[in-house]
């Protein structure tokens, strides 16, 4: 699994930074309209195949399904109404969201692609119900999924890489230290350099 996982929220976003190194990029997709989900996953779907990197996309199962996407996300929410059959059957692979021991032991009964865990640091994307996890979590997490990947999320800086894949992650997943910089696409070949 590659270990830089970017997302961002916007397929000319992803356009961007794909050619800046960001081979595994996941689409994530909030509040649009069903129309213009599926254009944009169809179109990074494209963009992605094109550029040999690999689309996960966030939530919209159905339409990942509908549009032979081969990768998905899913948070716990999603996962209640996911078809797992079906995105087997279909040969997409997804990774799951998993915050306390309930959740991780739930994502690894679905045998994912990699499971994920956050918040690691503080975060600014979203507010959470689940404070900061921790370096220590991660190592418990990685022991407990064994040769699963296991993805660590929220508050990630390259500075803070060496210690989270020494804790045990296999991939770092980022949003905001990218999304936010002042010159997001050096920033993103910095995170590139960085997890190679």
């Amino acid at each position: 699994m590659e270990r830089f996982y970017l997302i961002v929220g916007h397929v000319g976003r992803l356009e961007l930074m794909v050619p800046q190194g960001a081979r595994l990029v996941q689409l994530r997709l909030k509040n649009e309209p069903d129309a213009e989900v599926h254009r944009q996953i169809a179109r990074a779907r494209d963009f992605c195949a094109v550029q040999g990197a690999q689309l996960v996309v966030n939530d919209h199962w159905q339409t990942a399904l509908d549009l032979n996407c081969s990768f998905v996300h899913l948070g716990q929410e999603d996962m209640e109404t996911a078809d797992f059959k079906a995105l087997r059957r279909a040969g997409i692979r997804y990774g799951l969201s998993t915050h306390d021991e309930d959740e991780l032991e739930r994502a690894l009964s679905h045998d994912p692609a990699y499971v994920a865990l956050g918040p690691v640091y503080p975060t600014l994307l979203k507010k959470m119900k689940w404070g900061p996890q921790g370096l220590d979590r991660v190592t418990r997490w990685k022991a407990l999924a064994g040769k699963v990947p296991l993805v660590a999320i929220g508050g990630l800086t390259p500075e803070r890489l060496p210690g989270v894949f020494a804790a045990g992650a296999d991939s770092a997943a980022v949003v905001t230290d990218v999304q936010q910089a002042q010159d997001p696409e050096a920033r993103c070949r910095l995170w590139a350099e960085a997890c190679a």
